[in-house]
């Protein structure tokens, strides 16, 4: 019986409603019996003593260990006769447990339907081929030519690699394992991707508010596939969760061809600054791309001119956003533009502001215009908008009841309305952070530190930014470096109250060698900048050395406040007895 006739599937009961059928397994493979078993007359009255064959179907208990490696080594052996080298050949079979298998039960539901047709003095198929060789003739059966087991090894299942498979006919599979290597190691190059493209994924998500094209229907339909399996969307950058479904997502990857289509996609984005290491970023985010011809991608970032993006700007903003190679998003980039020409917010800013969170040209303008609204009625408007949105341009992206619920929790703080908006104008990251895990935190942080209630708004006001600022990161060394020196908790609080900005300086950069320079050049002692913490505020070269050196050649002796706190004028004239400052000392002070 020819190759062909073997692979026919032999369920026709539908076709032929009064022929008697046997019952056989539903796991019984579709390539089990010839074709040939249907030359059988319509039976009316079967004959009870009619022989069956024996019930085909994948039963552990029928194989053993043995079976399944002379099984893989079958499969090897297959492959190498497809142009595969041994190593890759051994690497495959040992990795596609299913495809073996299949391959397995396969030989078993012949090997049986052979013993039946023996015993009814047929002729059966493949009765003179041996085990090993029985494997070789199935997987030639299935006519994919090896391409369901190396979709199988790199973590397709059997079903998807079947399907896979399917529109790959007219690839050879050497071909495409070198397709599949070539994409793993630009999608894959980075291994400390820690979870950061699942998060970006979910940001994208959430900040999409227009109607999205097929690409990005597309894209979130792939999403949804990984966040369903166990991780979710953090195992987004990890190879062997997420390439399994971008095949399934998107099987035509596989047709494209390296040469000519991936590899000036890759060089072209290389171009425009998109580092190598990090271009699965781009490609996972957004796989359509891969479909794109790098003419396409040019006209689409040329677009980006607007916003005075040069192709290195457009480089980082693919990164963040890859979604800017969308047409909807292309489309939505012309609404948000106008109407931020409408609202008279400063184009810098705007540029500004999309260039560093690309994420705002999926938002619709109707969702942007609420926020807006919410902005002007705190007082910040066209001018003082634009330093807001160019600062924090994810404010843009906020829910109005978000950024309401901190307007009310600073309200709790004693803050009017007037002042809240001077906070949003100058600090805006403030507007953007969680009130229980950073701003409350804060305030309990100085609570703990000796500050009251009554003097908790003076702090805020001359330093809102400490409500950004990391407590365990930032915070806590720097009362922990003015400790060692001498100072306590008490002193540090008064400190604090008289100049909060204290909080902000670096310990390298400012603390210490301007206390350096106290103690050990000014011999004065620390307790000084209890007295006047502005001391810290004053450059060490340009103001405090200058005036130091000045009053120890006059003998002068007097406090910080009096050495720093006067304008250049009011010092020359009450301690040189000149109407400007003189020129600082020699270098030997320096």
């Amino acid at each position: 019986m020819s190759t062909k006739s073997f692979s026919i599937h032999w369920n026709f009961k539908p076709l032929f409603p009064n022929t008697c059928f046997l019952q056989f397994s539903r796991r019984c493979s579709h390539n089990a019996l010839p074709f040939s078993f249907f030359h059988y007359p319509r039976i009316h009255s079967p004959k009870p003593n009619l022989p069956q064959p024996p019930l085909a179907q994948s039963n552990p208990s029928n194989q053993t260990p043995h079976d399944l490696t002379q099984a893989r080594e079958s499969v090897s052996e297959y492959l190498q006769e497809l142009g595969l080298s041994f190593e890759e050949s051994i690497s495959i079979a040992s990795n596609s447990p299913k495809y073996t298998q299949m391959l397995v039960d396969a030989v078993k539901e012949l090997e049986e339907w052979n013993a039946w047709n023996n015993n009814n003095n047929n002729n059966s198929e493949g009765e003179n081929l041996g085990f090993k060789e029985m494997v070789i003739y199935m997987a030639k059966e299935k006519s994919d030519n090896g391409k369901v087991a190396f979709l199988e090894s790199v973590g397709l299942s059997l079903s998807s690699a079947m399907g896979v498979a399917r529109y790959l006919s007219s690839e050879s599979l050497p071909s495409l394992i070198h397709k599949v290597k070539y994409m793993k190691e630009i999608i894959f190059s980075s291994s400390d991707d820690k979870g950061l493209s699942g998060k970006n994924a979910r940001r994208m998500m959430m900040h999409l508010s227009i109607p999205s094209d097929e690409d990005v229907q597309q894209t979130l339909s792939f999403f949804e596939k990984i966040e369903a399996r166990r991780g979710g969307l953090h195992m987004l950058g990890s190879v062997d969760a997420a390439f399994r479904f971008l095949l399934e997502s998107f099987p035509r990857l596989l047709l494209l061809p390296v040469e000519s289509h991936l590899k000036p996609i890759v060089e072209f984005l290389e171009n425009i600054g998109v580092p190598r290491r990090s271009m699965g970023k781009v490609f996972l985010l957004f796989p359509p791309v891969f479909f794109c011809k790098v003419q396409g991608i040019k006209t689409k970032v040329l677009a980006f001119e607007k916003v005075g993006a040069v192709y290195e700007d457009v480089g980082k903003m693919l990164l963040k956003y890859p979604w800017i190679l969308s047409t909807s998003i292309q489309e939505n980039y012309e609404q948000i533009l106008l109407f931020f020409e409408e609202e008279k917010i400063p184009k810098a800013s705007v540029d500004r502001a999309i260039r560093s969170w690309p994420h705002l040209l999926g938002c619709s303008t109707s969702k942007l215009k609420l926020m807006l609204y919410q902005f002007g009625e705190l007082g910040v408007r066209n001018k003082k908008l634009g330093q807001v949105i160019a600062k924090s341009p994810q404010l843009l992206l906020r829910k109005p009841q978000e950024l309401l619920q901190v307007v009310l929790f600073l309200g709790g703080l004693g803050f009017d309305r007037e002042h809240v908006g001077k906070l949003l104008s100058r600090c805006p990251e403030i507007f953007a952070a969680n009130i229980d895990k950073t701003l409350k935190k804060k305030v309990e942080f100085l609570a703990r530190l000796g500050i009251s209630n009554d003097h908790l708004l003076r702090v805020i006001q001359k330093y809102p930014e400490l409500f950004v600022s990391d407590v365990d990161k930032t915070l806590l060394p720097r009362i922990k470096y003015l400790m060692e020196i001498g100072l306590s908790k008490r002193e540090i609080a008064l400190m604090i109250r008289r100049f909060s900005p204290l909080l902000g300086y670096s310990i390298e950069e400012v603390l210490r060698p301007k206390l350096e320079f106290l103690l050990d050049t000014m011999e004065k002692p620390v307790k000084d900048v209890v007295e006047y913490p502005r001391f810290f505020s004053y450059s060490l070269e340009k103001k405090i050395k200058p005036r130091f050196w000045v009053l120890r050649g006059r003998n002068i002796e007097c406090s910080l406040k009096d050495m720093l706190g006067k304008n250049d004028e009011e010092f020359a004239a009450e301690f040189m007895g000149v109407g400007r400052m003189l020129v600082s000392p020699s270098s030997s002070h320096q």
